[in-house]
């Protein structure tokens, strides 16, 4: 059984969890190039360990299999997602300060573009219980954006209930990974300001109709 609040636990014959850590990281930099390059399935674990700087032996010193770096990736992914959203957390529940964080979650997935492709193409390859940590990650930035919205409505600036709070959190996440998927085809009429305001106005208008 895993526990999805750590999820699977990759094995290593390497001790040393300063050096795994490093190792990890160039092996996940290294991942991530090559799979929006060729795609997890056409990467093969030598070119894995190349792109990482690194042998094939040494490689297998903190993986075991090619699963294994997909999953160090979607993990790595999620993490830096939920520590950026900790600014989220201190909005004090007005109408400006969900745009504010409306706004910084946009450009958070702008500045993911490659990895959110990656892990939302991907993730289909990892195991059941890798899948489950993974969707339990989605999830929690879901609940980010609920608690937000809960104290816009203890503020009084909105009136929501916790059902469609659920669902306007939803759809906002969704509105920000749009544009990590259809950024090749948007940016052609719409700066990322641009992408920002309108949405924000849909979402806003939306959520003050209810």
């Amino acid at each position: 059984m895993v526990d999805k609040t750590k999820g699977p636990q990759v094995q290593s014959t390497v001790k040393d969890e300063s050096l795994i850590a490093v190792r990890r990281e160039q092996m996940i930099q290294g991942a991530i190039k090559l799979f929006k390059e060729k795609g997890f399935h056409r990467a093969t674990t030598r070119e894995i360990a190349k792109a990482a700087g690194f042998s094939i032996g040494t490689l297998y010193e903190y993986i075991r299999t090619k699963e294994d770096v997909l999953y160090l990736v979607c993990d790595s992914i999620y993490k830096q997602s939920m520590g950026r959203l900790a600014n989220f957390e201190i909005k004090e529940g007005t109408v400006d300060d969900l745009k504010s964080a409306i706004r910084e979650y946009f450009l958070q997935v702008d500045g993911m573009l490659d990895e959110l492709t990656i892990m939302y193409q991907e993730t289909k390859s990892l195991s059941k219980e890798a899948q489950a940590y993974v969707f339990s990650k989605e999830f929690e930035i879901v609940a980010v954006v609920e608690r937000l919205l809960k104290r816009c409505v203890q503020s009084g600036e909105i009136s929501m209930t916790d059902k469609q709070i659920h669902m306007a959190a939803n759809s906002l996440v969704v509105q920000g990974q749009s544009w990590a998927f259809r950024k090749w085809a948007l940016h052609r009429q719409h700066t990322l300001d641009e992408y920002i305001e309108m949405q924000t106005t849909l979402f806003i208008s939306g959520i003050k109709g209810f």
